[in-house]
């Protein structure tokens, strides 16, 4: 078992449980940041990459680009876990390096410095949701245990 059961429940301390928490959070946060920007403040989300055709992001395309790298991340997380003891030291630098990575699109968007500014809130959203979890919930499985999941 990877959880820690408590009257015959398991808890939080399920790295499987802590981890789906945390992307369920994540989008929920991507999205709260787009309902704040987008429908509340005004700030349509049309964007446009030199070469390509305007594209207006909307609730489902912040949903999706917020669950896809947690759903990688997680993936990256869980075969680190399997071949190094330093799962949690290795991810959290690449998660770091790729959330500040991310930033470069949307630095290059053809679109306001509003529109820019929401969109970053939503990286540092799904970062600031992910991030500490994963590390956390892998550093307590190294600890735990050496099989991995």
């Amino acid at each position: 078992m990877t959880g820690v059961r408590t009257g015959g429940r398991t808890g939080l301390k399920s790295p499987r449980r802590a981890r789906a928490l945390a992307m369920a959070g994540a989008v929920a946060a991507a999205l709260a940041i787009w309902v704040i920007g987008d429908p509340l403040l005004g700030h349509d989300l049309v964007v446009q990459q030199k070469g390509q055709q305007p594209r207006d992001l909307g609730a489902a395309a912040i949903g999706i680009f917020a669950l896809a790298p947690s759903l990688l991340g997680w993936a990256l997380l869980v075969a680190l876990e399997r071949v190094t003891p330093l799962a949690a030291r290795i991810w959290t630098a690449a998660a770091l390096t790729l959330l500040a990575v991310s930033f470069l699109p949307v630095i290059a968007a053809e679109t306001s410095g509003g529109n820019k500014a929401v969109l970053a809130l939503t990286h540092v959203a799904v970062g600031a949701v992910l991030i500490p979890v994963f590390w956390r919930t892998a550093t307590a499985r190294r600890a735990g245990t050496r099989s991995g999941q």
